[in-house]
């Protein structure tokens, strides 16, 4: 299908069209360069077909025309900033929260546009329940044989005569406490396909499980309901175990499992309705105060700092409490192992729910500022040549046009690749009047046009499912807008999230 209107010309890139009209139809091309000899060319034949010295400081690095401009001043190859997170995961995690996937939605290297969305990867693949692949990480078996040991030694203590058979049970409950762990993520799972939210996949790992949520829900309510149905669900198979514990003797193994069970359950429901983030408890407390306020972000700077404040009494609180006999054991049986081990266990927790709130605070800068990306607005004017015309020639009507990429077309305008930026900075100033421009061009396929129009996750979206460091931007009349580089969206990117929130 031609996309090329019915000018065929790129426009500007700047968001009013009318400030800088479409380039005019392109002179006809140059004359045909000699052909280089075996030596190369001497100084004086290159010369005939380089630039005049009027454009020769402009073209000593790959010409305006092929290098981006900052608007203060930098090109993006003057500062390396470092690789934003883009994944846009909304997290809902199990008992102790891992860091958020970092993988949507995908860092973005200098100079390519963010990954394209690939299946989703993360260990083992256990199933595809409502569509949402999930997995088990390789941390998971890590923390199955810590559960194992320590229930082990526990049922040792209440069925000596079990013997070493007792690590088969304590491996059976580990199976069964994430298993339980699933159905909590799947609650939240199935609430996020009722609200219409995209679940990118299910991981069960070290302290629990990870629902990856792609989208935020729309409103506060959406979002408390989202939260809770997964420690809501945890508190019903904790009542499920109790029920069944009744018809069971107590001092067997049925009982025993059912009731480590019951209070494996109610850990979960209680330890995720704490009011900070990442837990759920947190996103609950988002949603209010997002409800009060009407502003999603103050929500999360709320809950985020609660969550900070919860890692902090985790961290001191946990080993005074577990050294106190609070949970069961007393002053006397505790050792100086016993002693490393929870401080090592409040260490870990309470920097997963500080990782876990900090992240949760530059997700909702992300998306606070995600609207900034415009396609429009990013999009760099071009101008048309022909798949002859020389490099030299073509910088030369770029520079004149003060425009900064090359758009490779037919005889009758329509659009064939798009000269890629890091190729023409390869070519020496010397050999550019014998290299034509289609050598330097990569083809254009239907998903490398966007339109003009695209912004925020729609623009990001866009480049991630064809991945290339140029696109060709188009207005919805099909008219050529002008080329977006990946850089240009990267160095937009790092800008946008380093802006204060509002």
């Amino acid at each position: 299908m031609d996309v090329s209107g019915a000018s065929g010309q790129p426009r500007s890139g700047d968001d009013q069209p009318t400030d800088h009209p479409a380039v005019p139809t392109p002179p006809p091309p140059a004359p045909e360069a000699p052909a280089p000899t075996e030596d190369g060319p001497d100084t004086d034949t290159a010369a005939t077909g380089a630039p005049d010295s009027n454009t020769s400081d402009s073209n000593t690095s790959g010409s305006e025309a092929a290098r981006p401009e900052d608007p203060e001043g930098e090109t993006p190859d003057t500062a390396e900033p470092p690789a934003p997170d883009t994944e846009t995961h909304e997290t809902h995690r199990t008992l102790a929260h891992t860091e958020p996937p970092t993988g949507p939605a995908p860092g973005m290297a200098k100079g390519e546009p963010p990954r394209p969305p690939k299946e989703p990867g993360g260990g083992i693949l256990m199933g595809r329940p409502f569509g949402v692949p999930v997995y088990v990480a390789p941390s998971w078996f890590l923390v199955a044989a810590l559960i194992t040991w320590v229930f082990g030694g526990q049922l040792d203590r209440v069925l000596p005569e079990l013997g070493a058979a007792r690590y088969l049970v304590s491996l059976f409950f580990a199976v069964a406490f994430y298993a339980s762990v699933l159905v909590h993520e799947l609650a939240h799972t199935v609430a996020a396909i009722r609200f219409k939210l995209p679940v990118r996949r299910i991981q069960l790992q070290f302290f629990g499980g990870v629902s990856e949520i792609e989208k935020e829900a729309e409103t506060p309510g959406r979002e408390f309901v989202l939260a809770f149905v997964g420690p809501l669900l945890s508190l019903v198979l904790a009542g499920l175990f109790y029920l069944a514990m009744k018809p069971v003797q107590p001092g067997t193994v049925p009982g025993v499992l059912l009731a480590g069970l019951m209070v494996s359950n109610l850990i979960v429901a209680a330890f995720n309705l704490l009011p900070g983030l990442p837990l759920d408890g947190g996103r609950m407390l988002r949603a209010v105060v997002w409800k009060i306020t009407g502003k999603p972000m103050s929500g999360t700077v709320a809950a985020a700092w609660v969550g900070r404040a919860l890692a902090v009494a985790v961290l001191v609180g946990l080993p005074l409490l577990n050294s106190s006999g609070t949970f069961g054991g007393g002053t006397e049986n505790t050792n100086g192992m016993d002693t490393v081990t929870d401080a090592l266990l409040a260490a870990i927790l309470a920097a997963i729910i500080w990782t876990g709130a900090g992240n949760s605070l530059r997700m909702a800068r992300l998306r606070e500022h995600l609207p900034d990306l415009r396609a429009r607005t990013l999009t760099r004017r071009a101008v048309p040549v022909e798949t002859d015309t020389p490099l030299s020639e073509a910088l030369r009507r770029a520079n004149a046009a003060g425009a900064r990429a090359l758009v490779v077309v037919d005889a009758d305008g329509r659009p064939l690749s798009l000269v890629r930026e890091s190729a023409i900075v390869g070519v020496p100033e010397h050999r550019r009047p014998w290299v034509p421009v289609s050598s330097l061009a990569q083809d254009l396929t239907d998903d490398m046009r966007v339109s003009a129009e695209l912004s925020g996750e729609e623009l990001l979206d866009a480049l991630r499912a064809a991945p290339a460091t140029e696109y060709l931007v188009v207005e919805n009349t099909g008219e050529i807008y002008g080329v977006l580089s990946a850089a240009d969206v990267e160095r937009a990117f790092v800008k946008a999230m380093a802006r204060p929130s509002q």
